[in-house]
């Protein structure tokens, strides 16, 4: 019987690429160099309250989402349906480090570094209930500080 996560695994790829390249754009399209970045900046500062603001990296909700998935399944203590999953990260993490390092090559190796924690948690011969948790929670902090981050 055919897995939903390996036949959706491929389109989630695509749709996170998709996203990447979208914002990407829409970015650069609104960027006009430092003086648009200085003013922008000024006019967050002195609006209140301020929304959060994406990371230099983008938008990572298409990761976020991911990673929310496989500690869920964590959470439920299916170790072997959370190291299915995990394998969609992998996947769209990496086909999205073009676009991504680039940014803000210091914040992709942080998130990259837990990413392969997690991966390896997921991954181990015997893995930890407790290790996978961890390695979960520290991923999710990590993005929801990137999301804040300017």
């Amino acid at each position: 019987m055919l897995n939903l996560y390996s036949l959706t695994r491929p389109l989630v790829a695509l749709s996170a690429i998709a996203i990447l390249v979208l914002a990407t754009a829409c970015s650069k399209a609104t960027d006009t160099g430092p003086a648009s970045a200085a003013s922008s900046a000024t006019s967050q500062t002195n609006s209140a309250p301020q929304a959060r603001v994406a990371s230099q990296l983008g938008d990572l909700s298409a990761f976020q989402k991911i990673a929310e998935d496989v500690s869920s399944i964590v959470d439920k203590g299916d170790l072997s349906e959370a190291k299915t999953r995990i394998k969609d990260l992998e996947v769209t993490w990496d086909a999205a480090v073009a676009g991504l390092k680039p940014r803000a090559a210091d914040d992709w190796h942080k998130i990259d570094k837990l990413i392969d924690h997690a991966l390896r948690a997921t991954r181990a011969e015997s893995p930890n209930l407790n290790e996978c948790k961890k390695a979960m929670t520290d991923l999710l902090i990590a993005f929801n500080s990137f999301q804040g981050k300017l």
